[in-house]
């Protein structure tokens, strides 16, 4: 019986072990990639974009920065969903638009790193985008929970400019968790 429960400790440690590794390289990941924004930010770069309509990322690109007062939140946004970009950021829907392109902008980040706070967010909070070509602000106007495979969320808004801003939910879910929290958010200000 005591061999059993060295044998139950040991795997706890090495659960606990490479689950803290991999926290750890997660949280360098972001640090990295703000980083990398904040110098993309500052650098007064000639071929900057100056149409927004122009402004289009390649996949894994750190392209901005999201600020979320309310919650002292400051992180990087790198283009695409894919775990890889999640692991770096908040990852922007490729197939959305971005600001002043006039429909649908869709982030998204997990609940357990970038998005930690999120539910802490309330109706009247401000969350902002910036990119190289200016700075957008954006209030909540609602939020609502859905199922994890529900999509319908995703959709054009065209010509109306719509931010929403997605994680997992439940938020102290263990594992894979069934819902995602949604966020939505109208334009309120652009720089």
């Amino acid at each position: 019986m005591k061999k059993i429960s060295f044998l139950f400790m040991i795997a706890g440690a090495i659960f606990l072990s490479i689950g803290g590794y991999q926290l750890f390289k997660t949280k360098a990941a972001e640090k990295e990639s703000l980083k990398e924004v904040n110098e993309l930010l500052n650098s007064s770069d000639e071929h900057a974009v100056t149409n927004p309509n122009d402004f289009s990322p390649s996949p894994n690109e750190k392209v901005g920065k999201l600020q979320i007062p309310s919650i002292d939140a400051e992180l990087a946004i790198v283009e695409g969903t894919d775990p890889e970009d999640l692991a770096e950021g908040v990852g922007h829907y490729s197939e959305s638009a971005y600001p002043e392109q006039n429909d649908q902008i869709v982030l998204s980040g997990h609940r357990d790193t970038v998005f930690r706070s999120l539910g802490d967010v309330k109706l009247g909070d401000t969350f902002t985008i910036q990119l190289p070509h200016g700075d957008y602000t954006y209030e909540m106007v609602d939020s609502k929970i859905v199922a994890a495979d529900d999509t319908s969320i995703i959709k054009s808004t065209a010509p109306d400019e719509e931010l929403i801003i997605s994680t997992c939910y439940p938020f102290s879910y263990i594992g894979d968790a069934p819902d995602r929290y949604i966020i939505y958010a109208k334009p309120i200000k652009t720089n």
